[in-house]
């Protein structure tokens, strides 16, 4: 996002021209850090916005099943058929979301979870998967870095972080200073240095916000941030809204644990039953979920032990359908009932930028707009390197020339120090790459003539 300087560095007051070369040096560095990651988070995330309709296409022959006039098999009947394919426990019932949409019975069993696809008029095993191993399972363990391990996720808060170092650099490199092209057009042509310059710039303004909004609301997810927050949002690691801490036994399992949950309620524990006697079935457990209102699609944990609970739960893209029900297996009374109304003001923004984030919340208009972002997302970042292909002195990295006062870098890291306290492994990168500049400025031996 690297703009032409309006005046030259002869006739530019000092301090503008070295604040200039301070903050283009440390945009590089932020695009040298992060630009490969971002490609991929914007390519991942770009299919995941379409994860229903992909998987849906994919796996159309377990997912989808051909719509009749004739009623549903009960759930229990489902999930006897599940398990003559895939003996083993039934451990969640998934309702059809919709007349054409097969049932989804998740089986336990020595090897791990099985997913068995069910035709919910007859009966048929369709057939059979490992537990979040779809299509879209797989590109979301690839945007989240879920395959590379632990701290391979913390590449997440800083990529964030530095997302966000780029964009307000970028936007200070951009701002006109008097210039009259390359502001909102592009110039030249392709075999010129400025057709690249203007095609980074004018694009990564108008993503710019976009980019800040991913950035931020993506930020739940990462390794160190979003875990401290989450448990500090969940009220001591509790996991329930304030309205609803009751007097309840409580297990020690999470609701995590046994369904996929919302950011917020991850770290929810779950209810035990108290009651006593002979269990509800599945059967009635549904009843009881349909009775309750619960939106279609709604997944349901079965209990596993004398005191374990019926879970209820689903998470449409209408956030005001989000809901929890956790019933008593032997009186079927509901425990708790919870959705997206019962969290606190923090809960639901949270809430509401991560569904935005996924292309939820407006429908197809949101996932449109965000693949337009990561487009965008991949077009700053080819123009980025080809801008600096093109500038790069040869045999040189090309790395922006320092100020010659170097004062004007204490304002730029005292301003990068507030984000890395606030974001500590961003402030950990931070640290690393200030130590690679200082090294670098000294085997260099001298400040390399670069053009600006």
């Amino acid at each position: 996002m690297r703009g032409h300087m309006s005046v030259s560095a002869k006739s530019a007051p000092p301090a503008v021209g070295d604040l200039y070369r301070a903050v283009w040096r440390w945009h590089f560095y932020a695009g040298l850090l992060v630009l490969p990651f971002m490609i991929t988070l914007a390519l991942t995330g770009g299919l995941y916005l379409f994860h229903n309709e992909l998987d849906d296409w994919y796996h159309a022959d377990l997912r989808r099943v051909q719509v009749r006039q004739a009623p549903h098999l009960p759930p229990t009947a489902l999930v006897a058929s599940a398990q003559d394919a895939v003996p083993g426990t039934a451990l969640k019932y998934l309702d059809p979301v919709d007349a054409g949409a097969s049932a989804e019975i998740t089986i336990g069993t020595d090897r791990g979870k099985t997913v068995v696809y069910v035709d919910p008029y007859d009966g048929t095993v369709l057939g059979a998967m490992p537990d979040r191993s779809t299509l879209m399972w797989t590109v979301r363990k690839l945007h989240s870095f879920k395959y590379f391990g632990t701290y391979a996720r913390y590449l997440i808060e800083i990529t964030a972080g530095w997302a966000i170092i780029l964009v307000a650099s970028g936007i200070w490199l951009w701002w006109p200073r008097g210039q009259q092209g390359g502001v909102i057009s592009v110039r030249g042509t392709p075999q010129r240095r400025v057709f690249w310059r203007d095609l980074h710039a004018v694009t990564g303004l108008f993503a710019g916000a976009f980019i800040l909004f991913l950035a931020v609301t993506g930020m739940p997810w990462s390794g160190v941030w979003g875990a401290k927050v989450n448990e500090w949002a969940n009220g001591t690691n509790f996991g329930y809204p304030d309205g609803l801490r009751v007097n309840l036994p409580m297990s020690g399992q999470k609701l995590n644990d046994v369904s996929k949950t919302t950011w917020s309620l991850e770290q929810a524990q779950i209810p035990e039953s108290t009651g006593t006697g002979q269990p509800i079935s599945l059967d009635e457990a549904v009843a009881i979920f349909d009775r309750l209102g619960l939106h279609r699609g709604y997944a349901v944990a079965l209990p596993g032990t004398p005191q374990g609970v019926f879970t209820g739960s689903v998470y449409p893209d209408d956030l005001s359908q989000q809901r929890v029900v956790h019933l008593d297996q032997y009186s079927g009374q509901p425990l708790l009932d919870m959705s997206y109304a019962d969290y606190g003001p923090l809960g639901r923004a949270l809430e509401w930028g991560i569904n935005t984030h996924m292309g939820q919340t407006f429908g197809l208009t949101n996932q449109l707009v965000l693949l337009a972002v990561c487009a965008a997302i991949v077009l700053i970042a080819v123009s980025g390197a080809v801008m600096w292909w093109k500038r790069r002195p040869s045999g040189a990295l090309g790395v922006p020339p320092l100020p010659q006062d170097r004062r004007v870098f204490r304002g730029l890291l005292a301003i990068l120090a507030i984000g890395g306290v606030l974001f500590p492994l961003v402030g950990v990168s931070l640290l690393v790459m200030l130590a690679l500049d200082m090294i670098w400025i000294r085997s260099a031996g001298r400040v390399q003539p670069s053009k600006a």
